[in-house]
């Protein structure tokens, strides 16, 4: 294929999930609902937070904000997707592509760094109980969110940078629903080595290590709760961590098995299908998780409705 510079790149095309016109208004419909749910709920969780002030600390504080990331990562993807159905035009233009890859980057790296947050808290909560409004304070955790989304910002911009140096075949086809790095790295003429390189040691920073501090977090968790002497101690310090696990659980799990997809499968459309599972469905239903598991979100709830 004959190769062509970025800069004569006008725009790529989406392909989507499906190329049967009969599904598009099935998944025209699917979607809305899936994007006004993810709203609908994590503005309540939001409003919820902000209205009971029994629910003003760093647990909710950082709820609150995976709750705004949550529905950003969304508005990213969701709304063009959407469009693009209803014109029955699978356009998305160069800069716009890339946009919605540096933003993607972003809010799913944040995504990564505020569970690994979320799960600190708890650890700092259930084991050092009597230090915890001073080890946790504000100061603290508005400077482990702003981290948070300085590396996220860091890394995009960095993966944004490097699309912005390669040079693009006459197939300018993404056998996705929006535009993810890999499949547009996958449609470059030039040399990807260093960019795939950097995928990697990303992968590592912003999965490997927030998954990994997880991990170890609640293990000593674990062992301070089966050191209280009291069930009804042990029964309230898993329930506060109950509804973390639960995200971390869907968040990892999906994500895991978008990977085994791609692994498994030559084809891109079950890559992309997959793909919806981290990216659409963990911030449906992570309103649903909290409300439902947590006594103080419920009694929020009540208070606010």
């Amino acid at each position: 294929m004959e190769a062509r510079n970025h800069t004569a790149v006008s725009e790529f095309l989406l392909l989507g999930l499906t190329d049967d016109p009969a599904l598009q208004p099935l998944l025209f419909s699917l979607f809305l609902s899936m994007y006004l749910v993810t709203i609908l709920g994590n503005l309540l969780i939001i409003l919820a937070v902000n209205s009971d002030s029994h629910l003003h600390t760093p647990m909710y504080f950082f709820l609150c904000s995976l709750s705004i990331n949550d529905i950003s990562l969304s508005t990213t993807i969701t709304p063009k997707m959407l469009v693009n159905i209803l014109r029955q035009d699978q356009s998305i233009t160069y800069m716009g592509c890339l946009s919605q890859v540096c933003f993607v980057l972003v809010f799913v790296g944040m995504e990564n760094c505020l569970l690994a947050v979320m799960a600190y808290d708890r650890y700092v909560a259930i084991c050092n109980p009597l230090r915890y409004t001073v080890i946790m304070n504000p100061c603290l955790c508005v400077l482990l969110l702003l981290f948070s989304l300085f590396l996220s910002t860091v890394d995009a911009l960095l993966h944004s940078l490097m699309i912005l140096r390669l040079s693009f075949c006459t197939d300018l086809k993404i056998p996705h629903f929006f535009c993810e790095l890999a499949p547009i790295i996958k449609l470059a003429c030039s040399d990807t080595f260093i960019e795939n390189i950097l995928i990697y040691i990303s992968f590592c920073i912003f999965a490997g290590v927030p998954l990994s501090g997880i991990i170890f977090s609640y293990i000593y968790i674990v062992s301070s709760v089966l050191k209280m002497p009291s069930s009804e101690g042990k029964h309230k310090a898993f329930s506060t961590c109950g509804s973390h696990l639960c995200v971390v659980s869907l968040f990892y799990g999906t994500g895991f098995g978008v990977y085994v997809s791609s692994s498994l499968t030559d084809s891109p459309r079950n890559s992309a299908v997959a793909s919806v599972m981290y990216t659409l469905v963990p911030q449906m239903l992570n309103p649903f998780i909290y409300s439902l598991r947590n006594r103080d979100m419920k009694e929020a709830f009540r208070k606010l409705l």
